[in-house]
């Protein structure tokens, strides 16, 4: 990681810590500890970023601030969830975690894709892509390609290996090589119940996952509805009746706070008829342990891993062909 100096909007940003828990944490805790430029204003260098993103990760995996805030890096990653095996649960193959492309076990398209991406060779990168797609179909793209390598390159970025730019140049050639192929595949197909809705909650910007999901559920034949991401909530209960669904799918980071997410759930169940499933995904913590009775959401079921999607699927059509339910 270059020698960076960062604002404290940069950090809101990169992280989703907000300013005012940063100014809370910088008094409480005596981290971060910024410097002043000439306007007053709180800069941070790259090693207090590195920090707070893995200050970030630890707190969505359950870890109080007062616990870890002040923790050296080494501390940080020693509690890491990637360390432990707790959080990432779509398969990274061995050598992905370390963010390393020259690793020994990494699978030669992996290692092909991240040094494409290190050079900024987005044509190579996306036509190396859907090679692989049309070597190994959708399915295999999603599963064993691109979910380890969406866990390579976060782990790339949190190390400090990739630009946020760089990042971001990945995961536009991501979704336009899976667009082209849901739209194929699509069309190949005569659509079944359930239509499903997709979207993500307002705070929540992460599209990739949600494309996947939606590729895997097209295979599984089901017809789609894609709203793209940050939809207001009587916004996606209106497009539920507007478009008839039968299930709203909602794609939740790693990055999400498991209260927020469980108060939108609540919310969003509240706008919703009674028949109308909602299914999430995602590496959300909160949602894919088993919550409090207190916090539990009714009518909400939380898919971890991609391979779940056709088990929710078939249940969903024999429990409609059971109530008689034909569209």
């Amino acid at each position: 990681m270059t020698n960076t100096s960062h604002t404290i909007a940069d950090i809101e940003r990169d992280t989703g810590l907000s300013k005012d828990t940063l100014r809370v944490w910088e008094r409480r805790y005596g981290f971060p500890t910024p410097v002043r430029d000439a306007q007053g204003e709180r800069r941070y260098d790259d090693g207090q970023l590195l920090r707070l993103r893995h200050i970030r990760r630890l707190i969505d995996a359950g870890h109080r601030p007062g616990a870890i805030v002040a923790l050296p890096l080494d501390a940080l990653l020693a509690l890491s969830p990637d360390t432990q095996g707790a959080e990432i649960r779509m398969s990274a193959p061995a050598g992905a975690s370390s963010g390393d492309p020259d690793a020994p076990d990494l699978p030669d398209h992996l290692r092909q894709w991240m040094n494409l991406l290190r050079r900024h060779q987005t044509r190579g990168l996306r036509a190396s892509i859907n090679q692989y797609l049309l070597a190994h179909g959708l399915s295999a793209l999603v599963r064993d390609g691109l979910a380890p390598m969406n866990a390579l390159v976060g782990q790339s970025w949190l190390e400090g290996r990739l630009a946020v730019f760089e990042e971001h140049l990945y995961t536009e050639v991501v979704l336009r090589v899976l667009r082209q192929a849901i739209s194929q595949a699509a069309a190949g197909r005569s659509a079944q119940p359930p239509q499903v809705l997709l979207t993500t909650v307002p705070g929540e910007q992460h599209q990739l996952g949600l494309m996947m999901a939606e590729a895997m559920m097209v295979l599984e034949g089901c017809e789609t509805v894609a709203l793209g991401v940050q939809t207001p909530l009587p916004d996606i209960a209106q497009a539920t009746k507007a478009c008839q669904a039968q299930v709203v799918a909602l794609g939740f980071s790693a990055a999400t706070v498991a209260r927020d997410a469980r108060d939108a759930l609540e919310q969003l169940r509240s706008l919703l008829p009674p028949n109308v499933d909602i299914w999430t995904g995602g590496q959300c913590a909160g949602l894919a342990r088993r919550p409090r009775t207190r916090e539990a959401v009714a009518g909400h079921t939380h898919l971890a891993r991609l391979e779940d999607i056709g088990e929710a699927v078939a249940r969903w059509r024999a429990g409609a062909m059971s109530a008689g339910v034909t569209a």
